[in-house]
């Protein structure tokens, strides 16, 4: 879904692995002249080879490698794509001659193309985050400022923000940091007051300011949506690491 740190991932992936990092979009490949976009994408694989290892990072990939089709698509998009596929068909991160890996963000894996599903076995569901990982988020988001939550309060706001995206969570810690500020500056009588006001004048954060803050911030991946994720990751989605060893059991009939 959107909003849960998928270029965040691909960044921590050349990080750990010690790579060069392209982060990639569709406007980075395309041209208003026919045959440049197939020169860049060209290009960028021969500088990639020639900095490897590499990662490249393709966000929203379904504007680039969407399903190709018979009528309505123009010449230009198609070269595009083919090129694309043919540039990644010859990359292995555990080969020696093009230590090459690829990593797609995108909203809508239905719309990929097939041809790029299968040069891209990996297909990893990132869902929503947990409620344990809402509180962290929270206890990060505060370190900076000045907060008073007790426990109970940090249950009702995970409770309170269950739906949420990583994204949604930022920015209602922000809005909610940004009541205290408010509250200090509709005190001050005069200008000179607001100028002398300091990180010491302003009261903490409290379960009050999340419960406005809500009000403006509210979840923006509908469940509908969610559960379209989840029914594609149920067909086509990866299972990695020990999930694996948890289906041995269902696979016993094999």
């Amino acid at each position: 879904p959107p909003g849960t740190g998928k270029t965040l991932i691909g960044k921590a992936i050349a990080s750990n692995i010690k790579a060069t990092f392209f982060n990639i979009s569709a406007s980075s490949l395309t041209s208003k002249w026919i045959g440049e976009g197939e020169k860049m994408v060209r290009t960028l694989f021969t500088l990639a080879g020639c900095l490897q290892p590499a990662v490249i990072f393709i966000d929203e990939i379904d504007s680039i490698l969407s399903a190709r089709k018979s009528e309505g698509e123009h010449e230009a998009s198609r070269r595009l794509k083919t090129e694309m596929l043919v540039q990644i068909e010859g990359c292995d991160p555990s080969c020696s001659e093009r230590r090459l890996l690829i990593v797609g963000a995108t909203n809508r894996p239905e719309e990929l193309d097939e041809a790029a599903r299968r040069r891209m076995p990996k297909q990893l569901y990132i869902p929503l985050p947990c409620g344990d990982s809402r509180r962290t988020m929270v206890e990060n988001g505060l370190r900076q400022v000045s907060w008073r939550l007790t426990p109970q309060d940090l249950d009702k706001v995970v409770a309170k923000t269950d739906g949420y995206s990583g994204s949604d969570m930022s920015h209602l810690i922000q809005e909610a940091c940004q009541f205290p500020v408010r509250d200090a500056l509709s005190s001050a009588r005069e200008e000179s007051d607001v100028a002398r006001l300091s990180e010491g004048d302003l009261r903490p954060v409290v379960i009050k300011d999340f419960a406005r803050a809500s009000r403006a911030q509210r979840a923006t991946v509908s469940p509908e949506e969610v559960r379209r994720y989840e029914d594609y990751n149920a067909k086509h989605g990866s299972v990695i690491g020990s999930a694996l060893d948890d289906q041995a059991d269902a696979d016993d009939d094999w």
